[in-house]
Parts: C-alpha cells; sequence; structure tokens
C-alpha cells in the first residue's frame, strides 16, 4: 500500500510597511511625504522605535540612535510613539485576519503568520486570499500591507520582505529550493551578524552553500542549530502556526538623557520601572517566578543579574527587595549607569496562594 504524500501547507506571512510611521502619517495628514521618525529625540540618547519610508532613503533604520538619524536627515519630523494608537491599528487588523481563519500566530503588533491550508475563502487559492487580506486591511485602516505566501513559515516570512512597500511574494514548493540556492545567509532567520561571520569564514555565503555541508559538518560548526541549518538549506521548514504562543517574559527597559552614578537616584527610577512592570503582568494576569535586572554602564558594558523565587509576588513592594538584593551585585553607585531594565519570567496564570503571601511575612 503507497503511503499518502504528505498535504502541502498554505502559509501566509503579513508584514504591516513602517506601521508606526504610517500610523502617524495616516492620523496626521501633515506628516504624509515627509521623513518621519517614531522614537526618542536626538538630543536626548533617543533610539529610533519605526520610520517611514522616506526616512528610509536617508539610510535611518529602526533601533538606530536619533541623533544619528538627525544627522543623516536632519530634516526629519521626531515624533513620539503612541502605544495605544497602534494597538487600536493591530486590533483592527487581527479582526481581518480572524475573518480568515482561526489558526494565527502574532510575531507582534503589525506582524503574523496565517494558515490557510483548510480554507474555502478565494476557491482556496492562498495568494488570492493575500490579495483579500491586504484589501480588506487598507479599506479598513488607510494602511498598507505586504504578505509572502509559500508552503513553510521560512519562506513565506522571506517573501514578504521580497516586494516592499505594498508587496506580494509567492514561492510555490518546486521553487523552494532554487530560491533558497541563492538566498544570502544573512537573510536566513536566526542567522545574526556573530553566525553570519562565521558562515562566511567557512565559505557559506549562500544558501546553495550552505546546502553543500553535510549534518556532521555544520554540527561540528553550529551544535544544536545545526539540524534548523541543514533543513533550511533544503527549503525545509516543519513548524506549525500556532494560534496559542505563551508569553515567556515581560519586560520594560530605560535609557537615560543623563548618566546617573547616585545610587538612590538609581533605586528610584528602578522602582518605578517595577511599578510599570507589575501593572503590565496585572494586564496580562499573570505573575513571576524571576526577576532580571539589565543594567548598562556609561561605556555601554551591559550586565544582568537574576533572582528565581519559589513563592508568587503580586505587588512591586514584595519585589523590591529582591531588587535592591541583584542591584548590590552590580556597580551602581560607583560607576554611571545609562540605562536600566527590568523583566519578570518563569510566568504563570495561576495566583499567588494565600499561604505563599503569609509565607513572605
Amino acid at each position: 500500500m503507497t503511503a499518502e504524500p504528505p498535504v502541502q501547507r498554505k502559509i501566509i506571512h503579513i508584514d504591516m510597511d513602517a506601521f508606526f510611521a504610517s500610523v502617524e502619517q495616516r492620523d496626521f495628514p501633515e506628516l504624509r511625504g515627509q521623513p518621519v521618525i517614531v522614537g526618542g529625540q536626538p538630543e536626548r540618547r533617543g533610539v529610533v522605535a519605526a520610520c517611514s519610508y522616506e526616512a528610509r532613503k536617508f539610510g535611518i533604520h529602526s533601533a538606530m540612535a536619533s541623533s544619528r538619524a538627525y544627522r543623516l536627515c536632519p530634516n526629519a519630523i521626531f515624533v513620539k510613539p503612541r502605544f495605544e494608537a497602534y494597538k487600536q491599528a493591530s486590533s483592527d487588523i487581527h479582526e481581518v485576519f480572524r475573518e480568515i481563519t482561526d489558526l494565527i500566530e502574532p510575531l507582534s503588533l503589525d506582524e503574523a503568520y496565517l494558515d490557510v491550508s483548510d480554507s474555502t475563502e478565494q476557491q482556496g487559492s492562498a495568494t488570492r486570499i493575500a490579495q483579500l487580506i491586504k484589501q480588506k486591511i487598507l479599506s479598513r485602516t488607510n494602511l498598507v500591507a505586504s504578505a509572502g505566501v509559500s508552503y513553510n513559515k521560512f519562506l513565506a516570512k522571506i517573501a514578504s520582505d521580497m516586494d516592499k512597500p505594498d508587496g506580494l511574494f509567492v514561492i510555490r514548493p518546486e521553487q523552494g529550493m532554487e530560491f533558497v540556492s541563492t538566498l544570502p545567509v544573512k537573510k536566513i532567520h536566526g542567522v545574526g551578524r556573530v553566525t553570519e561571520k562565521k558562515m562566511l569564514g567557512l565559505g557559506i555565503e549562500t544558501g546553495a552553500d550552505l546546502r553543500e555541508k553535510s549534518l556532521v559538518e555544520l554540527q561540528q560548526y553550529f551544535g544544536k542549530s545545526a539540524q534548523y541549518y541543514f533543513n533550511i538549506a533544503r527549503a525545509i521548514d516543519d513548524r506549525p502556526v500556532r494560534s496559542s504562543r505563551k508569553r515567556k517574559s515581560i519586560g520594560i527597559e530605560r535609557t537615560y538623557p543623563e548618566d546617573m552614578k547616585e545610587l538612590e537616584l538609581i533605586k528610584t527610577h528602578l522602582s518605578e520601572l517595577l511599578e510599570k512592570g507589575i501593572e503590565r503582568m496585572e494586564l496580562k494576569q499573570c505573575f513571576a517566578h524571576t526577576l532580571t535586572l539589565k543594567l548598562k554602564y556609561d561605556n555601554f558594558e551591559q550586565i544582568t543579574r537574576s533572582q528565581t523565587t519559589e513563592q508568587l509576588f503580586e505587588s512591586a513592594e514584595q519585589w523590591l527587595p529582591i531588587l535592591f538584593v541583584l542591584l548590590n551585585k552590580t556597580d551602581a553607585g560607583n560607576r554611571a549607569v545609562r540605562l536600566l531594565g527590568l523583566s519578570f519570567s518563569g510566568l504563570t496564570s495561576e495566583k499567588p496562594s494565600s499561604a505563599e503571601q503569609l509565607a513572605l511575612f
């Protein structure tokens, strides 16, 4: 008896174009056609959170220092982020997704995977479904999306970036191997600067070069990631679209306009971050076992200190003693600090018991 061939999946990756900046240009007509930068002010050590395509022509990109962005484009218009507006736009976009399929894996406010393998919309054509999604998003939000369509997540994500803005790029099953062959390794998700440099040193510049390496060779150089690279070189990605992603951590951080050396001032700012972090956990209705302190000195050296507890804490007052213990394990107070950050992990939705609360006292 011959085995049935596996069903070919149909995956769409939707990525909004210059999302934060586009929302600003939509809501404030005077910004349209202008180089818009969403983020901190250049004179206050700000960072670019997003920028319009008009700004990108000057070489500006997200995560760039606002001061550098200003030097590249002195006429750029810097605006503060309005996260409530972005969340509302994202909610409207996800409503469109839900009209098409329940298999949605959000990656961020402006990005998601959709599995439309079983959809009967548009006679089951993933390409036409992607076109319909783009049209609906535009008509309801006046925002532009790009879409990538393929038979796995890896290729769909790359495809969505191929024809921006307002793109729709399709990689069919018979095109997968050839497409990956010409793909620069830096375009492979999971290949950062360090891995790219290592691959280039081994003569691996493209997917075709990567495919020439055996699994044993890749394991020798890349350890646990070897199987992933081995599969990707052959355009294989079996990861499912996960409609419910479990949040691993909740974090918050701030870069300050001036370096801080006074310990009491640092403690004050950390207390404020702690309050905000607790508020975020309350909104998500979760509790944490682990608190991590992140700190960056004035020479950009970055360190972290973590503490895990068996108890689940509900309030900032309960976390504060642990936070200050972590702070004492740093050089804060002796060395100037420019960034502070906190993250909560080991998350659970289970509410702390009264016995756990009493144990604290």
